[in-house]
């Protein structure tokens, strides 16, 4: 046992060194994984252990070793998770402690393998719309930098000694050399610097609401983001209220589950108004009146929802429509991305073979 204990502490030892998180492919297997186990009708513990075997993360390993732990000393599977926060999120615990008083845990570990899935996929479709635009933003900054720091200062001298009038763009680009080289450890240390005041603000308590509100001021980036979370509300609605979940309660499930500070804030209000018997329609306009986060065609479908008691069919339907809506936004966003990043290419290049050879044009008319 005790050299047990030693191979488990030097394997977390080494995945210290490298990375201490959990990815979502690993976490999206294994919820998938351990709800295949327990539909078979395995013991939780005895899945657990089985699940751990193909899970390829060492980290990961030694935390679903400390969830077993804590389920062999007969605590549940949702207060087992709340004990290694560091791994499952608020809003995964509360669905599957939801779902844990309805004897239907299988189900609920299957629900957030799928949207663990679908955020994933998301983020690799972002991630490739956006390495295009990003390379070329690479590259258009490398070019920038060798052309400020080694092209400029070997034609000023030949600027210098011609007795002309350099042009406006030849000027400003002779000045923004000047600066680059002369406060190049200046520029070096500022970069580093934001850097490390980005990396200590992302610990604050304000970080992720500032990043939200950031991302809202983003039209097309906000789009994307509204359409996902809309359409998750949609989802685990119909999860919660299709397995009897009391309304109050779905609603703070809810409210944890959208793992976003300004919808958290309106499902806070939502839920307090709905406490007063008002209705869930009623209590989203209320809070929304100008309908930027609850768009109109979702409120008319849930109310669609509160006439008829149909939870289930209506709330999968709008889950599908907003993952399409996320579909067409991502296209929009590759649409322009691209374009844009092109555009700023262009002006660069423009800017300086104007600049040069203007510049060049006017020494040797003046020979």
């Amino acid at each position: 046992m005790e050299n047990k204990n030693i191979e488990e502490k030097d394997i977390y030892n080494n995945e210290i060194i490298f990375l201490k998180t959990v990815s979502l492919k690993d976490k999206y297997n294994f919820y998938e994984y351990l709800s295949v186990m327990l539909d078979w009708g395995v013991s939780i513990v005895e899945s657990l252990e089985s699940v751990e075997s193909k899970i390829t993360s060492a980290y990961f390993k030694i935390k679903i070793k400390e969830l077993i732990t804590y389920i062999s000393s007969w605590d549940s599977f949702s207060k087992s998770m709340k004990n290694i926060p560091d791994v499952f999120e608020k809003s995964e615990i509360s669905i599957i402690e939801a779902w844990e008083s309805t004897w239907t845990l299988a189900a609920s570990l299957m629900k957030i393998s799928d949207d663990l899935k679908k955020v994933s996929d998301l983020r690799n479709r972002v991630k490739w719309a956006l390495t295009y635009p990003i390379i070329i933003f690479l590259f258009l900054f490398l070019a920038l930098f060798i052309v400020l720091t080694f092209v400029i200062p070997e034609l000023q001298d030949l600027f210098a000694n011609a007795e002309v009038e350099l042009p406006l763009s030849t000027r400003l680009l002779i000045a923004s050399s000047d600066f680059v080289i002369n406060n190049l450890w200046l520029l070096f240390l500022s970069f580093s610097s934001f850097i490390l005041f980005i990396y200590w603000y992302k610990n604050t308590v304000n970080w992720r609401r500032n990043i939200e509100e950031f991302l809202f001021s983003l039209p097309l980036i906000w789009t994307i983001y509204k359409n996902y979370i809309l359409s998750n509300i949609a989802s685990t609605l119909a999860s919660l209220i299709g397995s009897w979940v009391s309304i109050l309660k779905t609603l703070r499930l809810v409210w944890k589950s959208t793992n976003n500070t300004v919808y958290e804030g309106l499902f806070d209000e939502i839920w307090s108004i709905v406490g007063w018997w008002e209705q869930i329609v009623v209590a989203m306009r209320n809070v929304d009146p100008n309908k930027e986060y609850f768009p109109a065609d979702y409120l008319q479908m849930l109310s669609v929802w509160e006439r008829t008691a149909n939870i289930e069919a209506i709330s999968i339907k709008l889950s599908k429509q907003y993952w399409k809506e996320v579909d067409y936004s991502l296209i929009n966003l590759t649409k322009w991305i691209e374009p844009v990043a092109i555009l700023l290419t262009a002006v660069f290049v423009t800017w300086f073979a104007f600049a040069i050879v203007w510049a060049i044009l006017k020494v040797t008319q003046s020979i």
